[in-house]
């Protein structure tokens, strides 16, 4: 079991104290996994059956020979701790009995569970166990599915986008960030987990919070040449998942090993050589699409010192059909929309000490595109920039094993107007015209300017104990969340909104511009909304703009473990406690609130509505109009 409730203190609930105790007088086995590592677990016995208690375990990386040793307690069980997803042997051995070696593969959030049967000897042989590929797991109630590295690599994935891979679990499916309502996020996805907005969506890259707080979906994408496994856990999430609603992504990152490995590739795509965009009578849409890259990685020092470098790159032109319907087919064209991407990753891993593992990763990603928002001929360019910085350590004391993260991720995105000095349809008058239903929509964006930053600041705690043959799991996290806004709605030019039916017709067939009403000037104006310029949230300064900046916290705590009381029936249960304060300003106290709250705001005065409403999470209206701004 898992629970997330709010709270207005700040302390951890007492249930977490007093579920620790519980926890502690109970007995059975399974392993500490946390969301960015997995682990292996086992008991070992003589031919009888019987628990051997102080046997020898070495648990070896195949492809880097780091190690760690340990011990079985008084029940004939050991854990690993944390260990990052690969192949692994372990040698267990006891006096008086002859060694064995067994194959294990360690799967991200996954425990792998050994059961080592040793056979009476003078200790000087070593009996191969041979063990089949990963199967199903019965040792963690998460409904959750896992892609290896040969997996991902040997998928045909169009645009190489890593939350495409999603699509292979069942009831997921896949989200185009250009759709959101509100402030679309071109270039991006977001993932469904069974039929749920993909808003709420959960990203997390090494065990490091990845995901866009402001408009959802992710902050960045992954080189998909760079991931070692990725994992979505869609319900029964493992303790250590952070806040959501719906369901997880999980993906670690590859790194070095002793041997030298890599790969460079290019792919192609033309118009030419598949099927035609839906085009307007006469017209073609050309479309070309080259991503380029390669990655490395191996030894600086065997079996202690590691590094792997990816890059990928996409360049995509296109042009992108608007399809008018009537009375306007006249205006049916398309518009130049490229899109240009950089994502770059830089990783190391250091062997401490026999039982210390450590890893920095550096990544940068970056994308420039032209977009309408899915609004006909109102094109913006869009910049994004996000570099994030991880550091990770994963260690055993003893029977305690500990895995720590420390992560900084700053995010930014800029939107520019593209449309007015361009030569597409109305663009120049200065006017952002929509025609009813009919596809027709130019003039300056009204998301344009735009300006959106988020930085986060989090570090990550996860440890477990072995208890006779339980696991008893704990640890905490904190992220400091800061954003800032600037975001002035239909500033650059009014927006005027207009019906087409029989009566705006007529009204326009006797209007003074040419062409009746076959052209947009003619009709009549139904609805006018007016920007006034003043885009930002709040009067505070940070992150490098004058004003419109908030920060808020995020804590969670937990607590549980799982016990194999018999072979064929593991216990699981736990407890999870989640605080988010208030969004709030620079000096300005915090409101007692799990959600955040911003005071709403008309976006043609300036006003906030006499009632005192407030607007959800959102730190600005979703809809540029008075009533739904006010009142929605």
């Amino acid at each position: 079991m898992s629970g997330s409730q709010p709270s207005a203190g700040m302390r951890v609930p007492r249930v977490l104290f007093h579920a620790a105790v519980l926890l502690a007088s109970f007995s059975g086995l399974s392993a500490q996994t946390t969301v960015g590592t997995g682990s292996i677990v086992g008991t070992v016995s003589d031919p009888t059956g019987a628990v051997i208690s102080g046997a020898n375990v070495a648990i070896t990386n195949v492809a880097t020979g780091q190690a760690a040793s340990l011990t079985t307690n008084s029940s004939g069980s050991f854990s690993s701790g944390a260990l990052i997803p690969g192949n692994y042997k372990t040698l267990v051995s006891a006096k008086g009995f002859d060694s064995a070696e067994t194959a294990v593969t360690v799967l991200v959030g996954n425990t792998a569970y050994v059961a080592v049967k040793l056979q009476i000897g003078s200790g000087k042989e070593i009996v191969e166990v041979q063990d089949s590929a990963p199967r199903m797991n019965t040792e963690q109630p998460t409904v959750q599915g896992v892609l290896n590295e040969q997996q991902i690599e040997n998928l045909p994935i169009n645009g190489r986008n890593f939350q495409d891979l999603a699509q292979l679990e069942p009831g997921v499916q896949i989200q185009d960030g250009g759709n959101f309502l509100g402030n679309p996020k071109d270039g991006f996805s977001s993932i469904s987990f069974g039929g749920r907005f993909g808003h709420t969506a959960r990203i997390e890259v090494d065990g490091v919070d990845v995901s866009d707080e402001i408009l959802g979906s992710t902050t960045m994408n992954i080189p998909a040449s760079g991931i070692q496994e990725f994992q979505l856990s869609q319900s029964s999430m493992d303790l250590s998942t952070e806040l959501t609603t719906s369901g997880a992504v999980n993906v670690t990152t590859r790194s070095g090993t002793n041997v030298i490995h890599g790969e460079a590739f290019d792919f192609f795509r033309d118009s030419s050589l598949a099927a035609a965009l839906p085009t307007p009578p006469g017209l073609s849409e050309p479309y070309q699409r080259s991503q380029y890259g390669g990655r490395v990685g191996g030894p600086i020092i065997r079996d202690k010192f590691f590094y792997f470098v990816d890059a990928e790159w996409t360049l995509q032109h296109e042009q992108t059909p608007v399809l008018v319907a009537q009375p306007f087919q006249q205006y049916s064209g398309s518009f130049s929309a490229p899109f240009h991407e950089n994502n770059l990753m830089a990783k190391a891993d250091y062997q401490l000490s026999r039982s210390v593992h450590a890893f920095y990763r550096f990544s940068y990603f970056q994308n420039f595109l032209t977009a309408n928002g899915g609004s006909g001929f109102s094109l913006y360019d869009e910049k994004n920039v996000t570099r994030s910085h991880v550091i990770g350590f994963d260690f055993t004391t003893g029977s305690f094993s500990h895995s720590i993260r420390f992560g900084y991720l700053k995010t930014e995105r800029n939107n520019q107007d593209a449309t007015i000095g361009s030569n597409l349809p109305l663009a120049n008058y200065g006017l952002n015209i929509q025609m009813g239903n009919t596809g027709l929509v130019t003039g300056p964006n009204g998301n344009a300017p735009e300006s959106i930053l988020q930085s986060n600041h989090q570090f990550k705690y996860d440890g477990s104990k072995a208890v006779r043959r339980s696991i008893i799991r704990y640890g905490f996290d904190f992220n400091r969340i800061a954003a800032a806004g600037y975001v002035p709605f239909n500033s650059l030019a009014p927006l005027l909104l207009t019906n087409v039916g029989p009566f705006e017709e007529s009204f326009a067939q006797t209007g003074p511009f040419p062409g009746g009403d076959t052209n947009p000037l003619n009709y009549p104006v139904e609805s006018v909304v007016l920007g006034n310029g003043l885009g930002y949230v709040t009067p505070f300064p940070g992150l490098g703009l004058p004003a419109g900046s908030y920060f808020y916290h995020r804590l969670g705590a937990y607590v549980g473990a799982s016990s194999k009381w018999r072979k064929n029936f593991t216990l699981t249960y736990g407890v999870r406690y989640v605080r988010e304060p208030a969004r709030q300003s620079p000096g300005a106290s915090a409101r007692p609130a799990f959600h955040s709250a911003v005071a709403c705001r008309c976006l043609a005065c300036a006003h906030a509505p006499e009632d005192g409403r407030r607007s959800p999470a959102g730190p600005w209206p979703v809809r540029p109009d008075c009533s739904q701004s006010c009142l929605g």
